[in-house]
């Protein structure tokens, strides 16, 4: 078979996924720029020799080009070093192909130390250590609409659409001596790709490295130790320290080293001026409409759910809420669908530090006429009896204002250990992990995927461990400690499932209130809904593209590899989620891939954000959102003075623990979801993909905005510009 015969299948699938521009017309001089573009990462940048070589779709390579300088610091860490390819380099028209390989030069230590004396030291050591993110090859001077000999596939256009360029994601780390051969856009099923053998030694590379451990008993999958790609980079992690300072900066004058206890509330909000900023709530937070807001569009929005019978072990009747329900009887309300309940169940029998007691309340809700959703009452504990009073509106004011601050007492450790610590952070690290250990980085879905995992392993890793450990934030500054996060941990992920979590439909029709005409008012719901829509328009896009033939979907095996892993049980070596749709023989069809790639990536994103970002505007106002109570739960209905309650919080130093680490976890560190930090997806569907996912994202923060404009209080927490791609802080 001739040259030109054999390349006919290529050329074809090069064409089948490119772009292309007017055909047939007289071909032009060809001159390529290459841009070799080092990535970003720690110790990313190379003293080695560099070589690339050029294929065409004729099947013509390129002399030997050789981008290096005598004494010249080109490949530093996220810089661009280009070299000019003359007409006789030996190959025209469209690049499909390149292949790139480094010598060992300053792998020797003696090298090392003369470059580093000539050149200055380059990366944490002078090194041959090279990450290459990308090489670029640009047809200098050939005009987009100018007519060619034939369809030409391009990647992006460059220059405002004057330059053809075709784009060759390498994200690698390079070793001396071996030949990478890439192909365009490097975006292939394993089933596909000519470098197969390459491809799975990759992946058992990748295995030493991303190792599952079970940190706790009943814990979730984690990373035995964090790979040295996840650490953060030294930007990030110098911005978050120098945040952190200059918190502490701001409050160093209120002098809270004693352990003194507030004078008075007003006391205590004269502090917030002068240092961190007022939380909004700080004029509201004894209101009951406030309290009912808080379950609706507060930091913990995915408990409230609508009661359709009351509760066996809940001591409430007709009496106990007579005046409450407007003309309507409790039997009424709650066939007109107008009682909510949130029920801390969960929390009973959580043994807590220091022997501190946790409440596990049920809170009663009724939707008013004029659709308000108002506490009607709060038991602290689930067994009935005599020392578990009912509170209700009708207590003194003060007596009714301690009942709702135990139930949010009790909320908070439920926020923690479920709502943002357990379900996105640690949830998501064990699905990193089996990403990074059963697909490959030419995988069209690690590569869709890749974005939402930026420096979540490394906030886990080095974050968490400051904040859930022994004398840690968790441990001193919540009622439950560390042992009794740990536990209510463990409680959460024995109670998730796919078929409950996998969708935000789907959580909020479980709590039955999914239905505007029960609900009208909840912004959570009316924003996480379009978002999560839009999250999964995009990944079908994506997904639909790469499996458009049920045969495509059953030979990836690296697919099937990856649900395996994610559904295998913890204590062999397995992520554990439950109810991931497929079988053993892997996922069903498409949609599945579509419904479990959404459910990462909006867990990631919109999930992380609603969760995480208001903790400073709820927690930050101690009295608020209390995370501890010093004292007993009370077992009967006492009158309680301010300084009663003054008694009950926490003292100055602890109040400023509280207010800086809550201020500096609500910091958005990252880009806005849509707008990746790192490109991954070169592929002209990819690329359109993310071009119309930003489009549709554009729209939505402009419709929450204008719904802001008459919703009972700002809700701004999953407008897509607030919404980072991951969880990074």
């Amino acid at each position: 078979m001739s040259r030109k015969s054999s390349l006919e299948p290529v050329k074809d699938f090069v064409r089948d996924m490119m772009v292309s521009i007017s055909p047939k017309a007289h071909r032009p001089e060809y001159r390529y720029q290459v841009n070799i573009v080092t990535g970003d990462r720690r110790g990313a940048g190379t003293d080695a020799n560099v070589y690339i070589v050029l294929h065409d779709l004729q099947g013509n390579t390129s002399n030997e080009i050789t981008p290096n300088k005598i004494f010249s610091n080109e490949h530093e860490r996220g810089t661009t070093t280009s070299v000019n390819i003359g007409t006789d380099c030996g190959v025209s028209g469209p690049i499909y192909k390149v292949e790139i390989w480094r010598d060992n030069f300053c792998d020797i230590g003696i090298l090392g130390s003369i470059s580093n004396k000539i050149t200055g030291q380059r990366t944490k050591r002078c090194s041959a250590v090279w990450f290459l993110d990308r090489v670029e090859v640009v047809e200098v001077g050939t005009q987009i609409g100018v007519p060619q000999e034939e369809d030409v596939p391009l990647t992006v256009h460059s220059e405002g659409g004057i330059y053809r360029k075709w784009v060759f994601p390498v994200q690698r780390w390079i070793a001396a001596n071996k030949h990478y051969l890439m192909q365009l856009h490097d975006c292939l099923l394993p089933q596909y790709d000519p470098n197969v053998e390459l491809r799975r030694q990759e992946i058992i590379d990748k295995r030493v490295e991303y190792v599952f451990i079970v940190k706790f008993d009943g814990g979730p999958a984690q990373v035995e130790n964090l790979p040295g790609d996840e650490k953060f980079s030294e930007e990030y992690y110098w911005n978050f320290a120098t945040q952190k300072a200059k918190l502490l900066a701001e409050t160093k004058w209120m002098e809270w080293t004693n352990k003194t206890k507030w004078n008075s509330l007003n006391d205590l909000k004269s502090v917030y001026k002068k240092s961190l900023g007022e939380p909004q709530c700080i004029n509201v937070w004894r209101e009951d409409w406030w309290f009912g807001l808080q379950r609706l569009q507060g930091v913990n929005p995915q408990v409230i759910e609508l009661c359709t019978q009351i509760p066996e072990n809940l001591d409430v009747s007709d009496t106990t809420v007579e005046g409450l329900l407007d003309e309507l009887t409790l039997n009424e309300a709650l066939e007109a669908k107008k009682i909510f309940i949130c029920n801390l169940q969960i929390l009973d029998g959580i043994i807590c530090k220091d022997n501190r007691e946790l409440a596990a309340p049920m809170a009663l809700f009724y939707l008013n006429k004029e659709e308000k959703l108002l506490p009607i009452a709060i038991q602290l504990k689930q067994k009935k009896g005599d020392d578990n009073p009912v509170f209700t509106p009708r207590d003194s004011a003060n007596t009714w204002l301690v009942a709702k601050m135990f139930y949010n007492n009790a909320e908070a450790q439920h926020h923690q250990a479920m709502t943002h610590l357990g379900y996105t952070h640690l949830l998501m690290e064990g699905v990193v992990v089996c990403t990074h250990r059963n697909l490959s980085p030419s995988h069209p879905l690690f590569k869709l995927m890749a974005p939402h995992f930026l420096f979540l392993l490394a906030i886990n890793s080095r974050g968490l461990e400051k904040l859930v450990s022994e004398g840690g934030w968790v441990d001193c500054c919540m009622t439950q400690g560390l042992c009794g996060i740990l536990d209510l941990m463990k409680r959460g992920f024995d109670q998730w499932t796919y078929t409950k979590f996998g969708s935000v439909a789907s959580e909020v029709g479980a709590r039955g209130v999914l239905d505007k005409d029960v609900l009208p008012y909840y912004p959570y719901r009316d924003d996480a809904l379009p978002l999560f829509d839009h999250i999964k328009n995009y990944v079908r896009t994506v997904v639909d593209h790469h499996y458009d033939s049920e045969e495509k979907l059953k030979e990836d095996w690296e697919l099937k590899n990856w649900r395996e892993e994610l559904t295998k049980p913890r204590n062999e070596n397995g992520v554990g989620l439950k109810e991931i749709p497929g079988s053993e023989e892997g996922f069903n069809n498409v949609e599945e891939v579509v419904d479990v790639l959404t459910m990462i990536i909006s867990t990631c994103s919109l999930g992380h954000a609603a969760s995480n970002f208001q903790q400073y505007e709820q927690y930050g106002y101690v009295p608020n959102y209390p995370g501890i109570i010093m004292s007993e739960l009370p077992k009967e209905k006492i009158e309680y003075t301010e300084e009663k309650i003054m008694q009950i919080l926490p003292d100055k130093r602890m109040t400023l623990d509280i207010m800086v680490i809550t201020k500096l976890l609500s910091s958005k560190g990252t880009k806005s979801l849509g707008d990746f930090e790192m490109q991954y997806l070169y592929d002209p569907v990819g690329v359109k993909a993310a071009e119309e996912f930003r489009k549709n994202l554009d729209r939505l923060s402009k419709e929450i905005e204008l719904l802001n404009v008459d919703r009972q209080w700002k809700f701004e927490w999953l407008d897509p510009k607030y919404v980072p791609n991951s969880i990074s802080v």
